[in-house]
């Protein structure tokens, strides 16, 4: 492995913890008495506290040093005092420990009591410390300069959602997201609780995929020799429970759709489905409306949320627009008892991307979809699509090929879908066989199996029913205002890190990067192959590995070249 400066010299700080009989990694619990955000909110001057965290930052003034802890509730000013720790003779921990042993991002313990400085600000002075974890990486922490700009952030996406745990520490206000998104879990889950539904878990590995229109990603169980799928969706189960007695039920899911990736899309998800007997999907509209209104006021204590330029009101009730409507007012065609090709030539002719395996649902879906949900800003309910659309919902009861369903649009992207449930058997297995001729059409989203025990359950009897799926990912990217699915994601999947290539620097190589370190500017190539003092043998196998490992660049600007640090 490869080491950096810093880290060498971390590593060598350890060493030095390690022979003076300082663990730098004790294992015995230490116990706190206060937190960063219990000391502001009762601060009493003189009280004794004990605390833990991150030192973030240290200004060391000969026997005296304030410095800045960091904890899981914010940050606090301690104040470090030589003969405040050092009561007797020998003044190590301090001198030693203190002043040239700590690094920023160290995780310490510290004892101490509340005091007031002269400008008012409540701080911490030690009476004694302990190295909890010594930190061997060097935190990427942003610098201000006298006029308060910041310089070096730690703003890379790529780099922040591959080490979130450094973009949590450096950049707390990411912390605020996650907060929130734990308050919307809670938040539905007590409107749920009070409305009297019971919440259930269902399997994740499956024998079949089925639920929604998706490709799955396959595995294998080696005991039982047989493939199994992660669930793209867990409605079929959850209407089995329907079916065994259950009068509501709901789960929050991870789901896992073998699909695109972007920036509202990932591999893995987590939707939150309900399901309510003797319920159709009128009834779910209003239900979806006064859960999201209450939802939001307990997430940003507000029904507004901000979503780039947009200010989004979450206060039912929210507009209702059938999808032939929606479609006949964006593109003035109306999609009433057309033909699949009739559908195929009209998105063609509006420079919709088609092709033959797309059958009328489909089709509509893409028009749909490229022509009008870019419109809807505020919360609106899609209602009344196509039967072709729509393989698990039951035919609406008055309007002709036609179903019972709803999306919820907000800034022109869908966070909820829900039905009045098909609980019809035999029109269930004929939707399930239309979707198995599309499949053979080369629609790789359309379900390509029959799920017979699902079918058997139906044959027992469900009784009418509605159910509602949401985005839990994709709305908690509204309420947050935030733009990226990555950014509401702990850990969003990733390409796999580049591994670091490992080389060790000959003398001569160190000699000339030394010299390109002392100056700030790019330097002459032949002013630097003079102050090296190589011969052209070394000089050019020096330069060639440099350029090589990407530690230097040549560059030429007019006729001049130039070495400098890459």
């Amino acid at each position: 492995m490869q080491l950096s400066e810093q880290e060498i010299i971390r590593r060598e700080k350890l060493q030095t913890l390690e022979k003076m009989g300082i663990n730098a990694f004790p294992a015995e619990e230490y116990k706190i008495t206060e937190t960063t955000k219990t000391i502001k909110q009762d601060f009493v001057e003189g009280k004794k506290v004990t605390i833990a965290g991150r030192l973030m930052s240290r200004r060391i003034q000969g026997k005296a040093s304030f410095a800045e802890l960091q904890d899981s509730e914010g940050k606090i000013q301690v104040y470090f005092n030589r003969d405040e720790i050092c009561t007797g003779e020998d003044k190590t921990l301090y001198n030693d420990v203190y002043k040239h042993l700590l690094d920023i991002g160290d995780i310490i313990g510290i004892e101490g009591e509340l005091f007031n400085t002269q400008v008012g600000e409540m701080t911490v002075k030690v009476t004694n410390f302990k190295i909890l974890t010594k930190a061997l990486r060097p935190l990427p922490l942003p610098k201000v300069d006298a006029d308060g700009n910041i310089f070096d952030a730690f703003n890379d996406p790529e780099l922040r959602y591959r080490q979130r745990y450094v973009d949590l520490v450096v950049n707390p206000q990411v912390k605020e997201v996650f907060i929130k998104r734990t308050k919307l879990f809670n938040a539905m889950r007590t409107y749920f609780n009070n409305a009297g539904y019971f919440e259930v878990e269902t399997p994740i590995l499956q024998a079949i995929p089925g639920g929604a229109a998706a490709k799955p990603f396959i595995t294998h169980h080696n005991a039982l020799d047989i493939p199994l799928y992660l669930r793209i969706a867990n409605e079929l189960y959850l209407k089995r429970l329907i079916v065994g007695g259950f009068d509501g039920v709901y789960e929050f899911s991870k789901n896992f759709r073998n699909e695109g990736m972007d920036r509202t899309h990932n591999p893995e998800f987590t939707a939150m489905e309900i399901y309510v007997a003797y319920k159709d999907y009128n009834w779910m509209m209003d239900f979806t409306e006064k859960l999201l209104e209450f939802s939001a006021i307990q997430v940003n204590g507000t029904t507004d949320s901000t979503f780039g330029e947009h200010t989004i009101s979450w206060k039912a009730p929210y507009p209702r627009v059938s999808m032939t409507e929606a479609i006949q007012k964006f593109t003035g065609f109306d999609i009433t008892g057309k033909s699949e090709q009739e559908l195929f030539d009209f998105a063609r002719s509006i420079g919709v991307e088609v092709n033959e395996t797309m059958g009328k649902g489909k089709l509509i879906d893409e028009i749909f979809g490229e022509k009008c949900e870019g419109n809807f800003i505020q919360p609106t309910f899609i209602t009344d699509y196509p039967i072709e659309m729509s393989p698990l919902t039951k035919k609406h009861r008055s309007k002709e090929g036609l179903t019972e369903r709803f999306e919820l649009m907000v800034c022109g992207k869908e966070i909820a879908n829900a039905y009045s449930e098909l609980n019809d058997p035999i029109d269930q297995r004929e939707r399930f066989e239309e979707q198995l001729k599309l499949a053979a059409k080369g629609d790789d989203e359309a379900g390509q199996f029959i799920d017979e025990d699902f079918l058997r359950a139906l044959e027992y009897g469900m009784p009418p029913t509605s159910g509602l799926g949401i985005g839990m990912d994709r709305l908690i990217m509204f309420l947050t205002n935030n733009p990226s699915i990555q950014e509401v994601l702990f850990f969003p999947q990733m390409k796999p890190e580049k591994a670091t290539p490992t080389f060790e620097l000959d003398e001569d190589e160190k000699k000339v990067l030394e010299i390109l370190k002392s100056q700030e500017e790019p330097m002459n190539l032949g002013l630097v192959k003079v102050k090296s003092e190589l011969s052209g043998k070394k000089w050019d196998k020096a330069t060639k590995n440099l350029t090589k490992y990407n530690l230097v660049k040549i560059e030429k600007i007019d006729d001049i070249v130039l070495m400098k640090l890459a």
